[in-house]
């Protein structure tokens, strides 16, 4: 193949896109239909010569099957974005395209990279004089192809270069503002999708638990669950995951089968929930909801073992949830509602501590903005997190925020009736306990952990803090009577 194009071959692009599997290609036309001018290339061939033929067919889109042949067709300084699988991949793909750029050039990278890779990439890109860009892209195809949320991160000039295409290309909130906007440095971009992607793990699986609720413990039909989920869908709980969970409750393959009941209960996962579990445990965060979600996937997959076990363990077996059904389905959309503001909360929290960490200029309020249209997590719900973010810009906490406190002190009865029902059911609600739990630990000015300072001073000489003293100073018990007073150091775990 050699290089072509649908108009003037002579004309340079405004941007070069690599990679055209599905998000690459629904990019790639997205940016066409907004006047971007766009040159592709495909380290298959093939593939660009059936999209040329095919989806590109009548539109300005050029084509190159060599990586040399597409930076030649863009124009300077050039910006490349890279849709190719997070990893090796990624980097492969920049050793053999920044020795064909010059300096003040644009490399971005749309996948779902990890964002310590982001770092490193834009640190030794830095050096050789280019510039590097970490773009978290979400709303699968249709996000793509109609418009995503767009999460960049890396040099603020960088972006400013590039901000009229992305505004153009990017979803819009119900209000018109454009959803994509600098999050902040290096790897900011990428940190801010992982978040996203750990905070849908949270729905999806909060949701589910809902699903296990209605499905076992109110012994509903799919349609009857399905015209429940449409319902809540007209309320604070409007949401894409809510509109294609009533959708899926009333599907029904050629057979007439329910196609969700068909379905095995084993998830599987790509690993950015995993990467935001873990990122908030390094950074000393709760984010309770993540980790159960993230954990209960993990449980889901281990079929075989949980068949083996079901003939051993004992309990209630998911028994039915007695009382008045539409005053439990009640109690099961405010426990639904308030577990998923403690995890936005938390996620929230997470990026705060980030932005510290890692010196970025990152603004949690900032990043729920993008959110609000185009992503998977698209909701209602984020203009109100939106709304509370530019009310108080340093809201230390999304629970404290006056909207959400008056809306937890409404949900909060149906929400402990709930977790109290599936436990005394026998169905498992292991993020939306763990939601209640954040919350009860959250709102207590003092907790336990005074037993935890002791024990550690106890067994390891940790020593401890006491309320009546400044907290930097510490303090150790002789707790056996040994005589000495060396301590081991202290400490924070």
């Amino acid at each position: 193949m050699s290089d072509t194009t649908q108009s003037n071959p002579q004309d340079l692009a405004d941007i070069g896109v690599v990679g055209l599997a599905v998000m690459g290609q629904n990019l790639v036309l997205n940016m066409d239909d907004h006047n971007i001018d766009v040159a592709v290339y495909n380290r298959t061939t093939a593939v660009t010569e059936a999209f040329m033929r095919d989806r590109a067919e009548g539109t300005r889109i050029q084509a190159s099957d060599t990586l040399e042949g597409l930076v030649a067709q863009l124009k300077a300084p050039r910006t490349v974005l890279l849709m190719v699988q997070a990893g090796r991949a990624v980097d492969a793909v920049i050793d053999q395209l920044a020795p064909l750029l010059d300096e003040g050039d644009l490399i971005i990278d749309g996948g779902n990279s990890h964002y310590p890779d982001t770092r490193r990439r834009e640190a030794e890109l830095k050096e050789r004089g280019l510039y590097f860009m970490g773009l978290g892209v979400s709303g699968g195809e249709e996000g793509a192809r109609h418009g995503p949320s767009l999460m960049p991160g890396g040099q603020p000039e960088a972006y400013e270069r590039v901000a009229p295409m992305l505004e153009r290309i990017a979803a819009k909130a119900p209000n018109g503002e454009p959803c994509v906007g600098w999050l902040g440095e290096d790897g900011a971009g990428h940190f801010v999708k992982m978040v996203h992607n750990g905070i849908e793990y949270g729905d999806m699986q909060l949701i589910a638990e809902t699903y296990d609720l209605m499905k076992h413990g109110l012994k509903m039909g799919n349609d009857a669950m399905g015209d429940v989920v449409k319902r809540w869908n007209d309320g604070p709980l409007d949401s894409y995951l809510i509109e294609i969970t009533g959708d899926i409750l009333h599907e029904r393959n050629a057979e007439g089968e329910t196609v969700l009941d068909v379905i095995l209960d084993a998830a599987g996962q790509k690993g950015t929930g995993r990467w935001t579990a873990i990122s908030a445990l390094e950074q000393g965060v709760p984010l309770t909801v993540v980790e159960e979600a993230v954990a209960a996937r993990s449980l889901s997959a281990a079929k075989d073992e949980r068949v083996h076990a079901e003939t051993i363990l004992s309990g209630p077996e998911a028994g039915l949830i007695e009382g008045e059904s539409e005053a439990v389905l009640s109690d099961l959309h405010d426990a639904l509602y308030a577990s998923k503001i403690v995890s936005y909360a938390q996620g929230l929290a997470l990026l705060r501590d980030a932005a510290a960490h890692y010196e970025w200029t990152l603004n949690p309020g900032s990043a729920a903005a993008l959110w609000r249209a185009g992503c998977i997590i698209r909701s209602r719900f984020l203009d109100d997190i939106t709304g509370a973010f530019r009310e108080t810009p340093n809201l230390t906490n999304l629970l404290l925020a006056p909207f959400f406190v008056k809306a937890l002190e409404a949900a909060q009865p149906g929400w402990r009736r709930t977790v109290a029902r599936a436990a005394e059911a026998g169905i498992p609600t292991p993020a939306m306990s763990a939601a209640l739990s954040y919350f009860d630990g959250y709102r207590r000015g003092r907790g336990p952990a005074n037993m935890i300072q002791a024990q550690r001073d106890y067994f390891g000489a940790h020593t401890f803090q006491r309320i009546d003293r400044p907290q930097e100073e510490r303090f150790h018990h002789d707790w056996i009577d040994s005589g000495g007073g060396v301590t081991s150091g202290g400490y924070d775990a």
